[in-house]
């Protein structure tokens, strides 16, 4: 009873956790058009918010290794981004959103690393680890939801605000658990030197991914006629199918970690090659469903697969920062492409990264070592 009640308190922290970014990040480039009319401008103000969260969750991931502890980095976190995403609701220029977009940048870079360690190292039965951490894709879908529901550039980033602050005040419920300091130097280069495949992988597919989700929601908008609540009707596609997928990793899919994570990365490249040939809005959703299953397949099989080798928070730290590093590059890519030949393009060069990050893949080894830190 004690152990299902912690794994309640940590579903409830993690879907207000991803409630509150999904509401602003999918939107983000639309958001974006209000202050600039630049395609390449609005891929800038998108890479702000990766680029500062690349040294966070690099930074506060290998510092919550070494303090042992991660439910402080996960209330400064919710407390922190509280602040930075309501901060965007004066944003009213181009210069006040990138300010804006770095501080939310931060602070989701403080607790990220720590919450995903925290929900392994709270739960001794691993497989069901992934139940409570579908709840980021639940959370996803629910920030998705709302933002339709509020269909209101300004407000949603109050109510993105409220999802934090729920967040933190759930925060104080959970048990401080501490697991073992990791203390040796070098441990962040160690980390990726080990897992280099597996980073490079994950950094090829997401620069695919990042620069289409760039001017995707544009796509639908501007060429297709979409409107913001059917934008996030497509989106509730892929939270959806990555909820059920990551429940059904507990007890259904009994493949190695390692496997997971190839298949979610193969898988994706025929996400982009169908949506280069929708022609209505709705078109988009089974791809989206898709692109859903391949993220719940590397996301729960790279990060297992990191925190039984690694020291927990450093791995998830930079398995983050990966895809920040890529949610940096690809939008500008995508700005860059869109801008000369069109959005359709960035869907086709999406499709060439992708297959390089598939063979990349191949060369991961599916072994265990015995290095993970003891809980």
């Amino acid at each position: 009873m004690q152990k299902l009640q912690i794994n309640n308190l940590v579903r409830s922290a993690t879907f207000f956790q991803h409630a509150g970014i999904s509401i602003v990040f999918v939107f983000m480039p639309i958001l974006a058009k209000e202050v600039t009319d630049s395609v390449f401008e609005i891929g800038l103000i998108v890479a702000s918010f990766s680029f500062s969260q690349i040294l966070s969750e690099i930074y506060f991931g290998r510092h919550s290794d070494r303090k042992g502890t991660r439910l402080l980095f996960i209330k400064i976190g919710f407390i922190g981004c509280a602040i930075a995403f309501g901060l965007h609701y004066f944003a009213d220029s181009i210069s006040l959103l990138f300010l804006a977009r770095i501080g939310a940048g931060i602070s989701s870079g403080i607790m990220i690393p720590a919450m995903i360690a925290y929900t392994y190292e709270s739960n001794h039965e691993k497989r069901k680890v992934a139940t409570v951490i579908s709840f980021h894709a639940l959370g996803w879908m629910a920030g998705i939801i709302a933002a339709g529901i509020v269909n209101d550039v300004k407000t949603i980033f109050l109510v993105s605000s409220g999802f934090f602050i729920i967040g933190f005040l759930i925060s104080f419920k959970l048990p401080n658990i501490l697991s073992k300091k990791e203390l040796e130097p070098g441990t962040t280069k160690r980390v990726i030197v080990k897992n280099k495949f597996l980073f490079l992988s994950l950094l090829l597919r997401h620069i695919g991914a990042a620069s289409v989700w760039t001017i995707f929601p544009i796509m639908l908008m501007e060429e297709l006629g979409a409107e913001l609540y059917q934008v996030s009707i497509v989106y509730i596609s892929n939270t959806l199918a990555a909820f059920v997928l990551m429940n059904l990793m507990a007890n259904k899919i009994n493949i190695s970690n390692v496997t997971k994570f190839k298949i979610g990365v193969g898988m994706t490249t025929f996400v982009f090659v169908g949506l280069s040939f929708i022609t209505d809005w709705w078109m988009a959703m089974p791809f989206m469903a898709l692109v859903g299953g391949t993220w719940a397949f590397l996301f729960i099989g790279g990060n297992f697969h990191l925190m039984a080798n690694n020291p927990r928070s450093t791995s998830t730290g930079i398995f983050s920062s990966t895809l920040s590093i890529a949610t940096v590059v690809g939008p500008l890519i995508a700005g860059s492409i869109a801008f000369v030949f069109g959005y359709v393009s960035v869907m086709y060069f999406a499709m060439a990264i992708v297959v390089c990050a598939f063979v990349v893949s191949l060369k991961i080894k599916n072994e265990i070592q015995p290095t993970a830190t003891p809980t």
